[in-house]
């Protein structure tokens, strides 16, 4: 199990993971397809040619859910009971079709639960740079995780 169990987790660790991802037409394309989303600004090349960023911009969703999906393998793979949710999701650069992505977690809060024992809950903060360094997008998420079975009194 890849995972990390809520005792192994500290407050300012830092995740620099290995997985990096260049992002492809067509995960742009099916993104917008399977969340219904029909923006010019992601499937039209003709639109945007005339807009300020001159091509499609990728959407969000792929982002943020690629963005948090190449986290779980060093953190939270087999031990999470939950993802109890996202806040303070920002994109402040644009992506395109093309960059390649590196993401980085830092923990921010561990504690445990005062209703579940031996479970706690860990405060993530996800970022994401593009190829050149910029960061292009982050977020913190919360995460209901397991204590270490040996370790619940």
């Amino acid at each position: 199990m890849a995972g990390l169990w809520l005792d192994e987790f500290a407050v300012g660790r830092v995740f620099d993971h290995p997985l990096r991802r260049t992002v492809t037409e067509t995960d742009n394309l099916l993104m917008s397809a399977l969340t219904h989303n029909p923006a010019p600004l992601h499937l039209d090349a003709e639109y945007m040619k005339d807009t300020e960023y001159g091509r499609i911009l990728v959407n969000s969703c792929f982002t943020l859910g690629l963005m948090v999906g190449i986290s779980v393998n060093d953190t939270t793979q087999g031990t999470a009971v939950a993802n109890l949710g996202w806040d303070e999701v920002r994109f402040p650069a644009p992506i395109f079709v093309g960059d390649t992505l590196r993401i980085e977690t830092e923990v921010l809060e561990v504690r445990e639960s005062q209703s579940r024992p031996g479970q706690g809950i860990v405060t993530f903060a996800h970022r994401a740079y593009n190829q050149h360094g910029e960061l292009v997008a982050h977020c913190k998420r919360s995460s209901l995780q397991r204590k270490r079975p040996d370790a619940i009194a």
